[in-house]
């Protein structure tokens, strides 16, 4: 029986999963932690947690950003598909994963939990803008395939 092969792919597609997965985490997060709000005013705290995002993605994520898209600009082509982060990022995210499950399930998902997974999701969804400029403008500047 021959080998299972490795899932790779372009450095282009490298570059375009980077950033839609953390658009599409963001974004999954900020709709759960909207829904944790309660209507009305307490829809209003979600303007605490879009700062607090942006200052997350500003001083932590923008930086980690960064260093990703520098890794995968020096790819060879045909680099496997969950090479788009490293160990030690996959690693990170089942951590956050698992904390996630941890605090809802220690308690009632409501404002404090609704703020917190808004600025996650919102740090995610400014940060990625990173990956799609760098994705944009390699692509359409014909720098890779």
């Amino acid at each position: 029986m021959a080998p299972l092969a490795k899932p790779g792919v372009s450095r282009a597609v490298h570059l375009f999963a980077a950033p839609l997965l953390w658009t599409a985490v963001g974004g999954l997060l900020m709709a759960r932690g909207w829904g944790w709000l309660d209507p009305g005013r307490g829809r209003l705290l979600f303007l605490a947690a879009g700062l607090l995002g942006t200052l997350k993605s500003l001083f932590v994520l923008d930086r980690i950003a960064r260093r990703s898209l520098e890794r995968i600009v020096r790819f060879q082509d045909n680099t496997c598909l969950g090479a788009v982060y490293s160990w030690r990022t996959w690693s990170l995210v089942l951590l956050m994963m698992q904390a996630g499950i941890v605090l809802r399930s220690v308690t009632q998902p409501g404002p404090c939990i609704g703020i917190l997974y808004g600025a996650v999701g919102w740090s995610l969804c400014l940060s990625s803008r990173l990956g799609w400029r760098e994705w944009y403008h390699r692509v359409h500047h014909h720098e890779i395939a």
